[in-house]
């Protein structure tokens, strides 16, 4: 099967990967398991689900506009703060240029309830602010702190106190689109998709040109400054 990525100039083609290879996401950086489209002339590689992602989507932890998938983040380090997980990545990302929202591409896939071996109840995904007194807060299952900022798992029950890293509360799910985890048999088995994707198509809505046009024109502004300063530096 051949397929065109908008982030690549050659055309991939879909290959199972053997015993013993080994392979890096160029999507995401991490490890290529099972199926992916390569381009061996220029060892170019994503998860199949990474190169199937949706180029725009609508999500619900921000609902004034809609993200739009980049292959690379536009800010001048060349790099971004996923303000779902709080972690840094310098590669695909869900950008809104807008408001400087950016998102890692397994965490706008995020599932909505996840259940883990470490709670009897089910966890629900909250977008929201916690610890708004700046108490500090550890999470149930790895013991470190959890940062108010970021994305969390949580027991809804009144009678539980347990909120969890959303990387630690999915550290058993198989990343995919809309957090399904295919017959992947683990503990964490019941997963349901935070949002529903908009469906693929080859017609961008005016609202997608637009956002598509904001993000490069942010990618221009940064690389402007970036200039600027570099300039500013060497004084003639």
């Amino acid at each position: 099967m051949e397929y065109k990525h908008f982030s690549h100039n050659h055309t991939l083609t879909l290959s199972r990967i053997q015993p013993g290879q080994q392979f890096q996401c160029h999507g995401c950086n991490l490890p290529c398991h099972d199926s992916i489209f390569a381009c061996w002339n220029c060892n170019f590689f994503l998860h199949e689900h990474c190169g199937t992602a949706n180029r725009y989507i609508n999500h619900p932890s921000h609902l004034l506009h809609p993200f739009v998938l980049i292959p690379s983040p536009t800010y001048c380090s060349g790099s971004f703060l996923c303000n779902g997980c709080g972690a840094p990545g310098n590669a695909f990302s869900y950008c809104c240029a807008l408001c400087e929202v950016d998102l890692h591409v397994h965490c706008a896939y995020l599932p909505h309830k996840v259940s883990h071996n470490a709670h009897q109840h089910e966890l629900c995904l909250s977008f929201k602010k916690t610890n708004v007194n700046n108490a500090l807060d550890y999470c149930k299952i790895c013991m470190k702190e959890m940062s108010s900022r970021n994305w969390s798992y949580f027991c809804d029950k009144p009678e539980c106190d347990f909120r969890v890293h959303t990387y630690c509360a999915t550290n058993e799910v198989k990343k995919g689109p809309c957090g399904d985890d295919g017959n992947n048999s683990t503990s964490n088995q019941n997963t349901t998709s935070a949002y529903e994707p908009q469906g693929r198509t080859e017609m961008m809505t005016q609202e997608q040109e637009m956002m598509l046009e904001v993000s490069r024109m942010h990618m221009e502004l940064q690389m402007a400054h970036a200039l600027s300063d570099i300039i500013a530096y060497f004084p003639r």
